[in-house]
């Protein structure tokens, strides 16, 4: 019986996202075998079943969570709104609108 695939992946593979050429990917450990679809992207190691990780896997694994930590805090500030937290009942066509506005609003506050 094969695994059946992580949600995030399936999100991703229907959402149609194409990455350019050159740009970079940091994931989290949600997206495994992205670098399969995408050569410059990211995503931490996983220990092994009944294993540990090496310390040099681990000190990646850091580096990577610092570059990280700032895109979790922008996605925390935008879950204070709860479009994204939620479900959305208000009509689904103004939604890409509607979380550009708040978006904005967030980019406005950071200057």
């Amino acid at each position: 019986m094969s695994a059946l695939p992580k949600p995030n992946n399936k999100l991703l593979k229907k959402s149609r996202v194409h990455f350019q050429q050159g740009q970079l990917c940091l994931a989290d450990a949600g997206y495994p075998g992205l670098h399969k679809r995408h050569q410059r992207s990211h995503t931490p190691q996983k220990k092994p079943r009944g294993g540990e990780l090496t310390a040099e896997q681990k000190q990646e694994n850091q580096l990577l969570a610092a570059q990280r930590i700032i895109i979790e805090m922008v996605f925390r500030m935008l879950k204070r709104f709860r479009i994204l937290s939620s479900r959305y009942r208000n009509r689904r066509r103004r939604w890409g609108l509607r979380l550009n506005l708040i978006a904005g609003l967030y980019n406005f506050e950071l200057l």
